[in-house]
Order: structure tokens, then C-alpha cells, then sequence
């Protein structure tokens, strides 16, 4: 039986008619900038709209959904419970046109992969091959952006999947093993340590650096941050990115020693524009994921990519997408 719009609303289900739904919108992005002020900037907006938009969806709520004090600020129960409710309302609003787009016999489908940018990998590129003669009138979007970023573009469907670092994984998701990759520290020819042969992790106290954002023990690269605190490296970190070209560009520059995927700078090295530095034997594992979102509503493009790249990861054995060697 269907239930008609058209009928008078209850009490409790006048909200639905009523509310502002700019105010869920502006209140998610309060949530994921963790901050009035980071929320203005990401919105375009003065801080005092912001905070205005914040209290009056707590007034019409009846509900305190945030906490804020000097040095704090923490989402309460009914704000979680709001954020997590809006982030599925919204992401299935935003994949209708998809959806209705996506009609068709062919499958012509259009695809947002949101990936890391320091994604490289074999079984990737031959499952992108094989999808684009498989299906040559569906298309693909790749947009790079940091793990955090590739989990939340997931989680609110913006994006079909996620290829990345993942620090915890969330409930809500599904994830799968790509490959493992193995990072070590590199410097440039600029840099004093540049081809000097048996170094000890000693060699690089005090030495300045450049990093990834994700570089902190409370992040995706903890490990990388676990051997850059036992390197004794200096503490304040020169220069940081998200993009794996520029946190390279820096090295290459000589602003410091910096991490990088050991089969990514492979070639560099070979060419002598890198120059790897300790620790040689036990260099820090980190493994990068399929991440995808079971309550997202699929095109047919979407649907077969995923079973493709599912399928890929089932038939190679984990040791052929292990890159230690």
C-alpha cells in the first residue's frame, strides 16, 4: 500500500515537511570539518551564519548534537546518531540522476573512483583495461584525494569506489585487500646522505623532513610515523602533501628525507634521481583496500567493475600482490 504524501502529516512527521534541509547539510559538513570555523571555510560562508544554522537545527530538534568549548569539540549521541541518517538521505539523493541516467540497454554507466595518489598497481591498470573493451561506452572518473577523503566520498556515495590507506575500517563499509606496499625513506642529490653506502639509522637523527598528511601516529601511515620517531628525525616536518608527486618534488628538491612507496620509487632509484636510505631489512607495511558502500544503489557500469576487480583480487594469491620484493 502505498503512502500517500498528499495526506495530512502526523505531529512527529511534520518535520519532514517543515525542516530546512540545508541545516542537515551545513551540520554534516560541521561534522566532517570538525569545526564552526572549518565548516564556514569549506561552505563559503561567515562563521556567525554557520553557527546560527547550528542552533537553529538544535532548537527545531530539541536536541544538543554538538558540544563546543575552548579546545573541544564533540559530536553527543543524537548528533551521531543524525550525522550517520543524513549521510545516507543525502547520498542516495545524489546518485538519482545516476540511476535514472543508467536506463539503457548498453551499459553506459559513469563511474567515480575516488583513489590515494599513491595507488600503483598492476592488477589495477590490467582490471581498467579489460573493463574499458568489456564495456567501451561506460565511462570513468578518477579523483585523488587523501584516504580520510576516499572513505567519506564512499560512505556518502559520491563515489562508487574507494581505492586506499585505511586506518580504521568502518561497519558501514565493505573492504577488500588490493596490495601490500612497503615504504622506506628516501633523500635526494641535494641531500648529504645521497649515495653514501652503509648507513645506520643513526645517520638520520636530526635530519629535516617531508611527508604525506596521513604521516602521524594517529592516521593511516602510522607505521611510517612509528619509524620516523625511531630515526630521531627532526620533529617539525617541512613540507606535507597529499599527492605522492609532490611529496616526491620536495625530496627531489632537497628539502628533506621523506617516505615513498620502495616499488614506486624503484625506478628513481635505478635512474639515480632517488636514494634510498635505512631501514634496509624491515621497512613499514602498509596495505591498501577496495573500500565499498553495500547500501549504494549501483549503475550497471559500477556493478561490473566492482565484481571485476573482486574477481582479480580472488584468483592472484596475495604473495603476487605483496610488493616487498
Amino acid at each position: 500500500m502505498i503512502n500517500r504524501l498528499s495526506a495530512a502529516p502526523t505531529k512527529e512527521g511534520r518535520m519532514v515537511w517543515d525542516l530546512d534541509w540545508n541545516l542537515i547539510r551545513t551540520f554534516l559538513v560541521i561534522v566532517e570539518e570538525q569545526g564552526i570555523t572549518a565548516a564556514a571555510n569549506a561552505l563559503s560562508l561567515k562563521q556567525p551564519t554557520v553557527s546560527n544554522a547550528l542552533q537553529r537545527l538544535e532548537q527545531r530538534l530539541a536536541k544538543r548534537l554538538i558540544v563546543r568549548a575552548p579546545g573541544r569539540f564533540e559530536v553527543t549521541p543524537a548528533g551521531q546518531l543524525l550525522y550517520d541518517e543524513a549521510v545516507e538521505i543525502f547520498g542516495s539523493i545524489s546518485r538519482l540522476s545516476i540511476l535514472i541516467r543508467d536506463m539503457d540497454e548498453e551499459v553506459s554507466g559513469h563511474v567515480t573512483l575516488a583513489m590515494a595518489s599513491h595507488v600503483v598497481s598492476p592488477v589495477l591498470d590490467e582490471v581498467l583495461s579489460t573493463f574499458h573493451r568489456s564495456y567501451p561506452g561506460a565511462t570513468l572518473g578518477i579523483d585523488v584525494m587523501t584516504s580520510h577523503d576516499v572513505i567519506q566520498a564512499v560512505r556518502q556515495r559520491q563515489a562508487s569506489i574507494g581505492i586506499c590507506l585505511v586506518h580504521e575500517k568502518q561497519p558501514q563499509l565493505n573492504y577488500a585487500r588490493l596490495f601490500r606496499e612497503y615504504f622506506g625513506f628516501f633523500c635526494g642529490p641535494q641531500h648529504r646522505l645521497f649515495g653514501r653506502e652503509g648507513l645506520s639509522m643513526s645517520d638520520l637523527r636530526g635530519e629535516t623532513s617531508v611527508s604525506f598528511r596521513t604521516d602521524r601516529l594517529s592516521d593511516a601511515l602510522r607505521p611510517v610515523a612509528l619509524v620516523r620517531a625511531e630515526a630521531e628525525l627532526e620533529d617539525r616536518v617541512v613540507g606535507v602533501s597529499s599527492s605522492l608527486e609532490e611529496v616526491r618534488r620536495m625530496i627531489l628538491a632537497g628539502l628533506g628525507i621523506g617516505p615513498l612507496p620502495i616499488h614506486v620509487a624503484k625506478k628513481d632509484v635505478e635512474a639515480g634521481l632517488l636514494w634510498r636510505l635505512p631501514p634496509y631489512d624491515a621497512p613499514p607495511a602498509i596495505d591498501i583496500h577496495v573500500v565499498t558502500n553495500p547500501s549504494t544503489r549501483l549503475n550497471r557500469a559500477e556493478q561490473h567493475l566492482i565484481a571485476m576487480i573482486r574477481q582479480r583480487i580472488e584468483e592472484i594469491p596475495f604473495q603476487q600482490r605483496d610488493y616487498k620484493s
